[in-house]
């Protein structure tokens, strides 16, 4: 199935359940609007409410004040006369609008009131106190006989001689607080009105720009685009050559790690933004920009590399021919030592494989021995020679039966022994050996893991030093640790690299695809709370002794 083919199919399986991106911006944009409108709306309502309300509560008090200097109010209480106060203060309340002015004595009973037939009884809402008692004038909100209001509060004064006066009543002008709920109301109809006309008006908006995103990124939506860069980025990184791609500018665009191994630049390091004369001087990109002809298999130098290059312009789409226009080029090279390289690889196979011909001749040899002394009839003599072929893998496995019951310590040994002979090493195991008592909850591949990289780079180190033979392993788990000691007749390790060799990647070895046992090593040892020395050995080599706790194992199991 063809790239476009599978595009098209994932289109249609991801996102018929899912709303584009133009249904999306709708939404987003439609309901951000919504909301940003109705919390605008709230905060208006409630600060005109606010308003209002403190407004009415002034003009209140501003009423009662002036009620309050009356002398007829004052006259009439003194004389306990509600005939001389409540038609003024109908009058006055008429003329002002306001719900209520109850004029009260200075137990708080009505002199006036709205309805008439509750002149005489105490007044409602508890909140007389202030202006009967300490003689403050104030705005209060309460629940009345009429219903929740804002009310102004003011004390009635007698004419006392020498400036003294008492309190004699109280005057309260109140508005009711539904006539606050009727404004806020109908200012809360018009914001409704232009909240259903701001999010029209977003939604148009959010239809054109959705529309000129569509058309800039070809109709694809986000996910399509963020899958398609992904699959471009992993594509580029899965090429084994490299690539670079520069635009009109000559600066980089497009790269893969490749290109940066070919370069010889740090694989953290980034070219985009960086101009190709940078990192080439023949100009050889550029002129494929220039020309708009394509350069193929080309030998040249980069980065001290023989490489292959292929160069090829980049056009801009358009109609006709005459339309096209440059705008960057894309170079491709692969490493001309590829080719030796894989030779190479070819000719240590043909090695590897004469080595097992010539070991597989042996042992041919051996058995075509064997088979003619049997036929012969020299029965003795073929039982020696087999006794002898097998009587050193016989020695070491009753050893290791006895001194290593544990099968998988015993089988890496094992392994390695027979590997130690592949490369015309012995491995000398010291007979007074024995690993017997290993903690159950000793995890057996830690235990390999560090074993067989430490015989691993024992042999390295006795096949680097060409005439050594000889592997030495000593273990014993006597006491409260399990000990191992590795010895090999190497070159030795310079004492001034020690820790350095523990790092991943450091090695004393010359080449590739080293510095990884000792540090698989000391992770291992790290994880069981162990311990390594390196030491050296006399008259050359190195022995590596490694301490695993015992109770360390456990308390970490």
């Amino acid at each position: 199935m063809s790239s476009i083919a599978r595009l098209s199919l994932s289109r249609s399986l991801s996102f018929s359940f899912r709303l584009n991106l133009q249904a999306r911006m709708l939404i987003l944009l439609g309901g951000f609007a919504l909301l940003l409108t109705l919390a605008m709306g709230a905060v208006s309502l409630n600060f005109i409410a606010s308003t209002l309300e403190t407004q009415m509560g002034q003009q209140a008090l501003d009423v009662a004040r002036a009620v309050a200097r009356l002398p007829q109010i004052r006259e009439g209480l003194q004389e306990e006369d509600s005939r001389k106060i409540q038609p003024l203060v109908e009058e006055i309340r008429s003329a002002i609008g306001a719900r209520f002015i109850v004029v009260g004595d200075e137990n708080g009973v009505r002199y006036a009131h709205p309805i008439p037939d509750r002149i005489g009884k105490k007044m409602v809402g508890g909140d007389n106190a202030r202006a009967l008692e300490l003689g403050e004038e104030y705005v209060s909100t309460a629940i009345g006989s009429l219903g929740p209001s804002v009310r102004g509060k003011v004390p009635v004064f007698s004419e006392g001689r020498d400036g003294d006066q008492e309190v004699i009543g109280i005057i309260s002008v109140g508005y009711m607080l539904n006539q606050v709920d009727q404004v806020v109301g109908h200012y809360q109809t018009g914001i409704w009105w232009f909240s259903a006309a701001t999010v029209l008006v977003s939604l148009f908006i959010a239809k054109l720009i959705s529309d000129y995103f569509k058309r800039a990124i070809f109709g694809f939506e986000p996910e399509e685009i963020a899958r398609l860069y992904q699959e471009r980025n992993a594509t580029l990184q899965s090429v084994r050559e490299g690539v670079i791609a520069i635009n009109p500018k000559g600066d980089i665009t497009t790269f893969n790690e490749a290109a940066l191994n070919i370069f010889g630049l740090n694989p953290n390091e980034s070219m985009h933004g960086r101009n190709i004369r940078d990192l080439q001087t023949n100009g050889d990109l550029l002129q494929v920009m220039q020309t708009g002809k394509p350069i193929l298999d080309k030998e040249d130098i980069i980065g001290g590399q023989r490489v292959v290059v292929n160069r090829i312009p980049l056009f801009q789409s358009g109609v006709g021919h005459e339309s096209k226009k440059v705008i960057g080029a894309v170079s491709s090279f692969r490493l001309k030592d590829e080719l030796d390289r894989m030779t190479d690889q070819l000719n240590r196979m043909q090695i590897y494989a004469d080595t097992l011909r010539s070991q597989a001749h042996e042992y041919s040899n051996k058995l075509h021995t064997i088979a003619g002394l049997i036929q012969i009839g020299a029965t003795d003599q073929a039982i020696e020679v087999i006794g002898q072929e097998t009587r050193d893998h016989q020695t070491l496995l009753h050893f290791l039966l006895s001194a290593v019951p544990d099968p998988v310590l015993s089988g890496c040994i094992l392994g390695k022994y027979n590997r130690a002979r592949e490369l015309g090493l012995t491995l000398e195991i010291d007979p007074e050996s024995q690993m017997q008592d290993l903690p159950d909850d000793l995890p057996r591949e830690l235990l390999v893991t560090i074993l067989a990289n430490l015989l691993d780079n024992a042999m390295d180190a006795s096949l680097a030093a060409g005439n050594a033979k000889h592997i030495r392993l000593s273990m014993t788990d006597l006491g409260n640790d399990l000990i191992f000691e590795v010895e090999d007749e190497g070159q030795g390790v310079d004492p001034a690299q020690t820790e350095a060799l523990f790092a991943k990647g450091v090695s004393s070895k010359s080449g590739q695809n080293h510095g990884y046992g000792l540090y698989l090593v000391a992770q291992a040892l790290n994880r069981l709370h162990g311990e390594i020395a390196l030491e050296p050995v006399e008259p050359k080599g190195t022995r590596a002794v490694v301490y695993i706790p015992k109770e360390a194992v456990k308390t970490e199991a």
